[in-house]
């Protein structure tokens, strides 16, 4: 009983990892195809909807600072 379960297990466990690096590689492949411009950021409409949501989502608190961090 207890090794059917093991086997189990490892086969969800497979099945997800092979799943998720599956949608890894279309990701990647997508963001090749459509690069993100440098100019296209940040939008000062997305920086005022930012500064709403923390607001709602935290009263109280204030977004002092959006800065891009590039990798």
């Amino acid at each position: 009983m207890e090794n059917n379960l093991i086997l189990i297990c490892a086969i969800a466990f497979a099945a997800v990892l092979t799943i998720l690096s599956l949608l890894a590689g279309v990701i990647a492949g997508i963001c090749k195809l459509f690069p993100v411009k440098a100019a296209d950021l940040p939008d000062p409409g997305a920086e005022e909807a930012v500064r709403q949501a923390v607001s709602k989502a935290f009263p109280g608190c204030s977004v002092s600072e959006i800065r891009e961090v590039k990798s």
